[in-house]
């Protein structure tokens, strides 16, 4: 299921990535060629946005690339540093766990509201927050079980790409 979970978040990321290209290109060619512009195309390109971020952030986290301070965690002991990881994860679980609910409870109070702009739905802008803290809590509690289990701290590089 979890894998399900991580493919679908990839997916689905480079789906909002495509649109978030497109939009302001269609927003240009509209304009500049037909002389018509996209009303909205700014506010729909910032939408995409926020729902890539929020529902790529599970799959971000389960590929290792969350910002981290791996230096100072790297200067740390085997066993400081395997309970300074568990207790970061276990963190973020919490806070993610958090944000979503938060985020639930905030568009259940608010199913008849909509958008100034583009008059959208209030539980659709929303939306992608509460269903990607809900997927980052997920990930972010396979990370906690996975260190739990290894009995030892993840090895710290840094690696750019």
């Amino acid at each position: 299921m979890l894998s399900f979970m991580r493919q679908a978040t990839r997916i689905i990321g480079f789906l909002f990535l495509a649109t978030l290209i497109v939009t302001p290109l269609l927003q240009i060619v509209m304009r500049g060629i037909f002389n018509v512009p996209m009303a909205g195309a700014e506010e729909l390109a910032r939408y995409f946005l926020i729902c890539m971020t929020f529902l790529g952030g599970a799959y971000v986290t389960w590929q290792g690339g969350q910002i981290r301070m791996e230096e100072v965690q790297g200067m740390l002991p085997e066993r400081p540093r395997w309970l300074l990881q568990l207790l970061i994860e276990l963190s973020g679980v919490i806070f993610f766990a958090y944000m979503s609910v938060a985020a639930f409870v905030s568009i259940s109070n608010n199913l008849s509201n909509q958008t100034a702009t583009l008059e959208m739905p209030f539980w659709l802008f929303m939306g992608p927050m509460a269903v990607g803290m809900a997927l980052l809590s997920i990930e972010t509690f396979a990370q906690f079980i996975r260190t739990l289990r290894n009995r030892k701290a993840d090895e710290k590089s840094t690696t750019l790409t």
